[in-house]
């Protein structure tokens, strides 16, 4: 995190080749930063709401993908994107024979 707090100016973008997204869940917000060749391009937070601290993990973690890939969609057009969590709880999505309204 002291890449973040420390960089004065964010890296401007060339263009070409993928991106990496990296996004993350706390018990208090969710985060997502747009990484190119290891430097920040940009990232967004924003605080949980009240009825969200109540979502099991996995709901969050799928609340935090969607967030991350809406705000920074811009920048995703026509590259390639490898997004990258910390955890394995979105592979229950996956398996689920019925979604929640969240989840859908």
């Amino acid at each position: 995190m002291s890449r973040l707090t420390t960089a004065h100016v964010l890296t401007l973008l060339d263009g070409s080749n993928g991106y990496l997204v990296y996004y993350d869940v706390s018990s208090v917000c969710l985060g997502c930063v747009l990484m190119k060749q290891g430097k920040v391009i940009a990232y967004a937070s924003r605080q949980l709401k009240v009825h969200e601290k109540n979502y099991p993990t996995h709901d969050l973690k799928l609340a935090d993908a969607m967030l991350s890939l809406n705000i920074l969609r811009t920048y995703l057009y026509g590259v390639q994107v490898d997004v990258f969590t910390d955890n394995k709880s979105l592979q229950y999505v996956f398996i689920q024979k019925e979604l929640n309204l969240h989840q859908r």
